[in-house]
């Protein structure tokens, strides 16, 4: 059963509090996130009044904030990206493999978020392109998507990546198609690793360098000795690398991108109650067979954990590689289609683009150009609504000292 509550409205109720009492340590990104949450489609952001021409009611609609991290502003940004990446995709059989880091390198990436994340695109991705090319496993180049996920189903960090792999490649040479075995095509072994070695070698480069931030808690790796005991232990586990039924048919592909890229650590429909100071929310137990439980949380720790997953600014959470590169993204899948037998007409220049009221009724099935009071008339614009006058400082609590 879904419910109206918010992630919005536990901000907007708690929020401040939480602020006071956390703000001097916040970087400025989580209270950039959690103040555009509360705003979200409220009056302070601005936005317009519609009329109808038939039963002349007014409809008042404020605008959105268009935070990546806003559980209420992903679906049409989702739904663009969908569109474009439909003309990427090929006939054939898509792999869904997740790569994971241990435990024990959770709080290390806590504390250093872009240098961790980035070393897992890196390991991942040329542990995929790298067996992918051997003869042994395919002897091909492949094209993948790898997608950025840092939370689990109880909000705790917990790094992941998704990668949608094509199940065949395009010959070195560039002539053929080579498609792969019906099953994944590299070994999970193999996989797990070549990426921890890939991933370990280049946690100790950026290590030596001094990049990496080792405060609190792991303060006891600040030293050289310390730390190479740290890695000794992580070369000695076995990192989770593992692979999903494949996808066989293109709608499989799309719901699989629609529901893996945009989403954010949480979103509305799983939130419960809010009783008191005590937030309920949904979650799925995958090792009690995907059953449904329920999570409840002092709402400062539900707070705290939601920030968890705010990521660095413009750190990119959807990558492409291989055929999928952006690089060299046409070029390549036109030869693919070519050698694949689907046509490479290119889409005309002049065809109409989607407004957002025709992209909202499609997935939606609500025109939002029909009165939704008598159901007969056509919204006309009336007036444009401001944001509201109040100064940058006002809007953002100052602290003496924030982290960056």
């Amino acid at each position: 059963m879904k419910t109206s509550l918010e992630v919005a409205d536990i901000f907007r109720a708690f929020g401040p509090g939480y602020r006071e009492l956390h703000g001097s340590e916040m970087p400025l990104r989580h209270l950039r996130v959690m103040r555009a949450i509360e705003v979200c489609r409220t009056a302070e952001l601005g936005g317009h009044i519609d009329q109808c021409d038939h039963c002349g009611q007014l409809r008042i609609s404020y605008n959105s904030c268009r935070n990546r991290h806003c559980p209420k502003c992903q679906s049409l940004e989702k739904e663009r990206w969908l569109e474009a990446r439909k003309k990427d995709l090929l006939p054939i059989v898509y792999f869904h493999s997740v790569f994971t880091l241990p435990e024990s390198l959770r709080s290390l990436a806590l504390r250093n978020q872009k240098v961790i994340y980035n070393l897992l695109f890196k390991a991942a991705s040329e542990t995929l392109v790298q067996l992918a090319k051997d003869p042994k496993y395919l002897g091909a180049e492949i094209g993948f998507s790898a997608l950025l996920h840092t939370w689990s189903q109880t909000l705790i960090d917990h790094p992941h990546l998704h990668c949608l792999v094509t199940a065949g490649g395009l010959s070195l040479d560039g002539k053929r198609w080579i498609s792969s075995r019906p099953d994944f095509f590299i070994p999970v072994k193999v996989l797990s690793s070549l990426f921890r070695g890939k991933f370990l070698d280049g946690l100790k480069k950026v290590y030596e360098t001094g990049k990496l931030k080792v405060p609190g808690k792991i303060e006891a790796f600040q030293g050289g000795l310390a730390f190479k005991k740290f890695l000794t232990g992580l070369y000695q586990q076995e990192w989770v690398v593992y692979c999903k039924p494949p996808l066989k048919r293109a709608e499989e592909v799309m719901e699989y991108l629609g529901r893996y890229t945009h989403r954010v650590a949480l979103s509305n429909d799983r939130l419960v109650d809010l009783e008191g100071t005590r937030v309920t929310l949904r979650w799925r137990d995958s090792a009690d067979g995907n059953k449904i439980k329920l999570l409840t949380l002092d709402v400062f720790e539900f707070i705290r954990r939601f920030l968890l997953h705010v990521l660095p600014d413009q750190f990119v959470k959807i990558r492409h590689y291989g055929l999928l590169s952006n690089r060299s993204r046409k070029r390549k899948l036109w030869r693919c289609k070519s050698l694949l037998g689907v046509s490479t007409d290119e889409e005309s220049e002049g065809s109409p683009k989607e407004t957002w009221e025709d992209l909202l009724t499609r997935i939606t099935g609500i025109d939002p150009r029909v009165c939704p009071f008598c159901g007969k008339g056509k919204m006309i614009p009336r007036e444009v609504l401001p944001a509201l006058a109040i100064s940058s400082a006002d809007r953002m609590p100052q602290y003496a000292s924030r982290s960056p």
